[in-house]
């Protein structure tokens, strides 16, 4: 029986550590451990990479959404729109602002916010919204800003180079929001996140708020929180950003394995990734949604193949937020994705023999024979 994890970083340990050590060195040698001329480097090719003129780094992915919502002054009394069906970290940045998250609900093909039910959603009191780009593909924020007349603040923690039509993951909102948690597709070796904008007047106030409303040391002019990015973490993520278009384009092949393979199999209950016309997905995760979500994925682990499950309970039904008074039944497209969707094993170092094994093992469960 062969074993293939749901992810693994130890391939690309083995394949960049020593690049990584050195440039780890490097910044020891420096003292430069928080902010600096690493952050600064950065930033400047995230900026780049992303089309945009201003990145900031921050300490992580659930800050940098913070900070992109505080730096257009959003707090008690507003509502922002977001989705149900994703990580809490984005309806959390909402809270932790004061403010109330709204939620709408998703297209059944994407996992993304449906774009045609935000202009339902839309009080007097609604200052943004917060799409998700799910899974490594982007919500349709051009169609999302046709429905509303507010800001947009893209969550892209999982679709770092991801397009839609034509711009990139962080160039569609008025900010976009990055996380380099260590399994995301651009990681780093902790925590680290970063916000991107086109303002030059966001971006010095996103500044001041990442370290305690300071422009001046020790002077201090709006209440702010300390999420810096560090330095080490900084030069990590240079190196690593180098080799991001080479994972990416391993990343899209294994979709296309898994795309070929597993549409081959014609079964009814199992529907695959979906990418629109004019779109790129970079598959952070490679979902399918099957109705026997359960019995498959067990029948996966008892053949050593890991899988999981991203989410299996809707942001609406969590009990920490039963008092924004949201029940069952409420968005049933994402309590429906929450009961089907599994990820399948997906990281650039995948073997083409994990593929063919993973792909023959559904073909088991299913009865079916695989190519």
């Amino acid at each position: 029986m062969m074993e293939v994890p749901s992810f693994t970083l130890t391939r690309q340990m083995a394949n960049i550590g020593p690049e990584l050590l050195e440039t780890m060195e490097t910044v020891l040698n420096t003292g430069q451990f928080i902010l600096g001329s690493f952050v600064k480097e950065f930033e400047e090719k995230i900026a780049r990479f992303t089309g945009t003129p201003y990145a900031v780094g921050v300490g992580n992915g659930s800050d940098a959404l913070y900070l992109a919502l505080r730096s257009l002054h959003i707090g008690p009394g507003d509502e922002v729109l977001t989705t149900p069906f994703t990580f809490f970290a984005t309806a959390g940045s909402i809270l932790r602002t004061g403010a109330k998250p709204v939620f709408t609900d998703i297209e059944v093909d994407t996992f993304n916010m449906d774009p045609e039910q935000v202009r339902t959603r839309i009080t007097p009191r609604t200052r943004a919204v917060l799409p998700v780009h799910l899974f490594g593909l982007m919500a349709d924020v051009e169609r999302i800003r046709r429905n509303s007349n507010l800001f947009v603040i893209e969550d892209a923690a999982q679709a770092i180079g991801a397009e839609a039509r034509g711009k990139v993951a962080g160039n569609t909102g008025d900010l976009a929001a990055f996380s380099f948690f260590p399994t995301k597709n651009l990681g780093a070796l902790g925590d680290g996140g970063m916000v991107v904008t086109h303002s030059e007047e966001l971006v010095q106030l996103l500044r001041e708020l990442r370290a305690h409303g300071s422009r001046k040391k020790y002077y201090h002019e709006v209440l702010g929180i300390n999420s810096r990015l560090d330095g080490l973490q900084a030069a990590v993520l240079s190196v690593k950003l180098v080799y991001l278009p080479t994972w990416t384009a391993k990343r899209q092949y294994i979709a296309q394995r898994y795309q070929e393979g597993l549409n081959a199999l014609s079964v009814d209950d199992v529907a695959l990734p979906v990418v629109p016309l004019g779109f790129t997905h970079v598959f952070h995760q490679y979902t399918i949604r099957a109705a026997r979500r359960d019995e498959l994925q067990a029948y996966l682990k008892s053949h050593g193949i890991g899988s999981t499950v991203y989410y299996p309970l809707s942001l609406h039904l969590q009990p920490v937020l039963r008092d924004l008074g949201y029940k069952a039944g409420d968005f049933p497209v994402s309590e429906k994705a929450q009961a089907e969707v599994l990820s399948l094993p997906m990281f650039p170092e995948l073997t083409e023999q994990e593929i063919d094994y993973v792909i023959e093992t559904i073909a088991q469960f299913y009865g079916r024979k695989a190519g």
